[in-house]
């Protein structure tokens, strides 16, 4: 079932120590299939050199396993509940990656400091709300989702503009259009969370790029009038 995007998850899941994204086991991805509204996520726990293709866990939207011998990742309900709520969405990461983790550790969002940052993420990447002892006592994971969304609904984000977020004391999530395009927006928050502390470091006050400078960036790279790359 789903073979092919089992086969796509493996290798953007393989794709986080490669891209010293994840210590140890500390890092997911998920792909969804809308048409069957199946999605293929990490198993829980399994080390990296020893995942295969065949341990990518099927589940339903209700976080049930519909195939695989092995418990789905500890977060597939914040995953279930991000593919609900964002149907435009198609592939989730979540990593502890030691730059973005700073920022969530702090409670601090990542400023839209340059260039860099721009052509990814229109915008500041948001610090989710910080979850009450009743919401990481029951349903944590799912909780954790719900947090997400509102921080995005609250602060009138659009969550394809900034693909990405800071789970506060925790660490980063960030989604695509499938798995292949989550990791790549995975490897970019980690990068301009490192440039965006040692930005910082320089110049505590006013990093934020021109509003007309975010524009240019974002937009070349997305939307109708984008012109960057090969067509």
């Amino acid at each position: 079932m789903l073979e092919d995007i089992k086969a796509e998850v493996y290798a953007a899941n393989m794709a986080l120590p490669a891209n010293n994204l994840v210590t140890l086991t500390w890092g997911n991805v998920s792909q969804i299939d809308r048409e069957s509204g199946y999605f293929v996520i990490k198993p829980s726990g399994v080390e990296y050199d020893k995942l295969t293709v065949n341990d990518m866990v099927v589940v339903d939207l209700e976080g049930k396993v519909i195939e695989g011998n092995l418990r789905p990742s500890s977060d597939t309900a914040t995953h279930a509940y991000l593919y609900k709520m964002w149907p435009e969405i198609g592939g989730i990461v979540h990593t502890h990656s030691k730059w973005a983790v700073a920022f969530a550790q702090a409670g601090l969002p990542i400023p839209a400091a340059g260039t860099t940052h721009a052509d990814t993420f229109y915008g500041a990447v948001p610090v989710a709300d910080r979850l009450t002892k009743a919401e990481v006592d029951h349903e944590y994971e799912l909780n954790t989702g719900k947090s997400i969304v509102r921080t995005f609904v609250n602060n009138n984000i659009n969550p394809i503009a900034v693909p990405g977020v800071l789970t506060n004391d925790h660490g980063p999530f960030t989604w695509g259009k499938n798995a292949k395009e989550a990791v790549h927006n995975a490897i970019v928050l980690d990068v301009v969370a490192e440039m965006t502390y040692h930005t910082r470091q320089l110049n505590p006050e006013n990093i934020e790029v021109p509003q007309y400078l975010l524009d240019r960036h974002y937009y070349r790279k997305h939307g109708p009038n984008a012109y960057y790359g090969q067509r």
